[in-house]
């Protein structure tokens, strides 16, 4: 019974309420109460919305880029705080680096200090007991940071010699390499040694010069043939 009573006296507000929206006309102010109820929801909705579309908007923009300029920051100060981290070990391998560049630096001549390095070359084969034949400095050869004389040497001399003279040539504070390396019997068990010495050292300040316009000149007309 009570149920039923409920129902019909829902049914009656919303129909009044529905009526309130009817015939409307004038200032708001004037309208009943559901219809300034909705006009001020609406009215809200509106603000809210207009909010949303001119403010919040670009403040939801600004808030994104600033979210990935931190991101992008801190992945900077973590490689960064790594590489502070390992500053030591970098610090222990440049000095490393630094004493094998002086070292190799030591095994090579400049260029007044070929001479001497080419007697050394011939006085180890005089200490052996070898003979030579020939002792021939070709042409140099300029690197990108350093010269290199080919020596066309040929030596007699029994096996064992040859052995101790290519021994003494690979002990000499200086770089010097074998290449081209032939052998061959001769009678009475001497044996023919023929080679290619190569000798290496700095380049002086013209063949610096001379080089680095040498490449200029390779690099221009490398330019010019692509042009045409």
């Amino acid at each position: 019974m009570s149920d039923m009573q409920t129902g019909p006296g829902l049914r009656d507000r919303l129909q009044a309420c529905v009526l309130q929206f009817r015939g409307l006309e004038g200032h708001p102010g004037l309208w009943p109460a559901a219809p300034r109820a909705a006009c001020r929801a609406a009215a809200v909705l509106l603000v809210v919305a207009c909010g949303w579309w001119w403010i919040w908007t670009a403040q939801w923009d600004t808030l994104t880029a600033g979210a990935a300029e931190e991101e992008k920051q801190k992945i900077a100060f973590r490689t960064k705080l790594a590489q502070v981290r390992s500053l030591n070990d970098l610090r222990h391998q440049k000095q490393l680096v630094e004493q094998q560049v002086i070292k190799l630096e030591r095994q090579l001549p400049n260029k007044a200090e070929m001479d001497a390095l080419l007697s050394d070359i011939n006085q180890a084969g005089i200490a052996r007991g070898l003979q030579f034949e020939l002792f021939k400095p070709g042409q140099v050869q300029l690197h990108d940071y350093f010269a290199e004389l080919p020596v066309d040497i040929k030596l007699v001399g029994n096996f064992h010699a040859l052995a101790g003279f290519t021994s003494d040539l690979a002990q000499l504070p200086r770089i010097v390499t074998l290449d081209k390396i032939n052998i061959s019997s001769a009678r009475d068990g001497v044996q023919n040694f023929e080679a290619v010495v190569r000798t290496f050292r700095y380049l002086d300040k013209d063949e610096v010069a001379l080089k680095k316009k040498q490449i200029a000149e390779k690099q221009a007309a490398d330019k010019q043939r692509e042009r045409k």
